[in-house]
C-alpha cells in the first residue's frame, strides 16, 4: 500500500472565462479521512471529477499513488477508476435496468471478481438487504444514495471520493453511512475525500480542507 494515496499540485480549472478554482494543492494519505468544504460554486464536485479523470484540469497535476492522471489515456483512466477508486456521485448514477444487488455487484463483475457474500454484506450495512431485487425506479432518493455508497465500497477501493454522500439521508442513516465510510478507511487502510456541507461529517474527519476560488483557503 502506498502511504501517499493522492497528491494534487497547483490545479486550476475554468470554463471559458469563468474560473472555477486555481492553485489547488493538497495530499491525502492512506488511512486518512478528509472532508472538503467550500461555498457553492467553488468547484468541489469539479475537483473530484478531475481527480477521478472524468474531467480535465487546465493546469497542475494529480497523482493517485504513483500514477499521474493527466498522462493516462481514456482506457487507462477507466482502468484506474475500476481498480482503485470508489466514487459516490451526488446524482447517484445507478443503472436503471439493474437491480439493487446487481448495481452494487457491478464493480466486482467489471474486475472479474464476483463476490455475492461481499455484496450481501454491503447491502446489509446500508440497510437495503430486503430491497436487493428492486430496481432504482422503485427506490427513494435516500435509498438510491445508499445503493451508490455500497457500490463505491464493494471492491475495497484504495481511494474513496464521495460527493455529498449523506445529502439525501435522514440523520440516523447519515450517521450510519459516515460510520461505514470511516470503517472502510480504517479497516481497508483506504483514503477518503468527502465533499459535504454537513458539520457532523466534518467533525469525523482527520482534516478539513476549505476550498475557495483562489485555492485552498484553510486546512484544519
Amino acid at each position: 500500500m502506498i502511504a501517499r494515496m493522492l497528491r494534487v499540485t497547483d490545479l486550476a480549472k475554468a470554463y471559458g472565462e469563468t474560473r472555477v478554482f486555481d492553485r489547488v494543492s493538497f495530499e491525502l494519505a492512506a488511512g486518512e479521512f478528509v472532508v472538503l468544504l467550500g461555498e457553492s460554486g467553488v468547484g468541489k464536485s469539479t475537483l473530484l471529477n478531475c481527480i477521478a479523470g472524468l474531467d480535465d484540469s487546465d493546469s497542475g497535476e494529480i497523482h493517485i499513488g504513483e500514477q499521474r492522471v493527466g498522462a493516462l489515456d481514456a482506457d487507462a483512466r477507466a482502468r484506474l477508476r475500476r481498480e482503485h477508486l470508489g466514487f459516490v456521485f451526488q446524482a447517484f448514477h445507478v443503472l436503471p435496468h439493474l437491480s439493487v444487488a446487481d448495481n452494487v455487484a457491478l464493480p466486482l463483475l467489471l474486475l472479474n471478481r464476483p463476490d455475492p457474500a461481499r455484496v450481501a454484506e454491503l447491502l446489509s450495512r446500508v440497510g437495503l438487504q430486503a430491497l436487493a431485487a428492486r430496481f432504482p425506479a422503485q427506490l427513494s432518493g435516500g435509498q438510491l444514495q445508499r445503493v451508490a455508497l455500497a457500490r463505491a465500497l464493494v471492491h475495497r477501493p484504495a481511494l474513496i471520493l464521495a460527493d455529498e454522500p449523506t445529502g439525501n439521508l435522514d440523520p440516523v442513516n447519515a450517521v450510519r453511512m459516515l460510520d461505514l465510510l470511516a470503517e472502510q478507511v480504517r479497516v481497508e487502510h483506504a483514503a477518503c475525500l468527502l465533499v459535504t456541507h454537513s458539520a457532523a461529517a466534518a467533525q469525523r474527519a482527520n482534516r478539513v480542507i476549505r476550498l475557495g476560488p483562489d485555492g485552498i483557503a484553510d486546512v484544519s
